[in-house]
């Protein structure tokens, strides 16, 4: 019995050693670009998600906290490691900004980055164009702008006035 539980206990410190070894390996979260056929290219992360911004932040000042961050997920930097970058997003736009709790959240061209948490798939934008308070949800592009989709036009009508009798055989409009 003694002999199975040091097996048993050398084989976790053994996995639990190789976990580690991978975490550190893993570092910092990774940002790639993806073609998205409304958006076009935008930042997402290591599992293709739409990342996003709050238009109403500004350089240096994180507002979505709180119950804010439980629906849009700040991409937070791991300690002091750098995001890795995939192909398409380019290094001179990557930052960190410190959050109200410390934190460290990853930047895009000085954009805080987020991720919706309705985003479950790649390609997915329902975070897209979503209002909240004095600001609104877009996905960043990998030239570090912001996404705004151009929506439809209304359409036009080619109808021509209907004609109404009066009992005067007069045109009414």
């Amino acid at each position: 019995m003694t002999r199975r539980l040091a097996l048993q206990t050398g084989t976790l410190l053994a996995l639990a050693a190789l976990g580690a070894g991978t975490a550190l390996a893993v570092g910092g979260p990774l940002l790639k670009s993806s073609h998205n056929a409304k958006l076009g290219s935008i930042v997402v992360n290591a599992g293709g998600l739409t990342l996003y911004h709050l238009t109403s932040e500004t350089k240096n000042h994180v507002q979505c906290n709180g119950v804010c961050a439980d629906f849009w997920l700040p991409v937070l930097a791991a300690g002091a490691a750098k995001p890795k970058l995939g192909s398409g997003v380019s290094a001179t736009k990557i930052g960190t900004i410190k959050r109200p709790d410390g934190k460290l959240q990853v930047t895009y061209a000085g954009f805080p980055l987020y991720r919706y948490y309705l985003d479950k798939a790649p390609g997915q934008d329902h975070g897209e164009g979503i209002r909240y308070g004095t600001g609104i949800w877009y996905a960043v592009s990998t030239a570090g702008k912001i996404v705004k989709v151009k929506t439809a036009p209304a359409p036009t009508t080619t109808a021509q006035p209907t004609t109404t009798s009066s009992g005067g055989g007069g045109m009414g409009y």
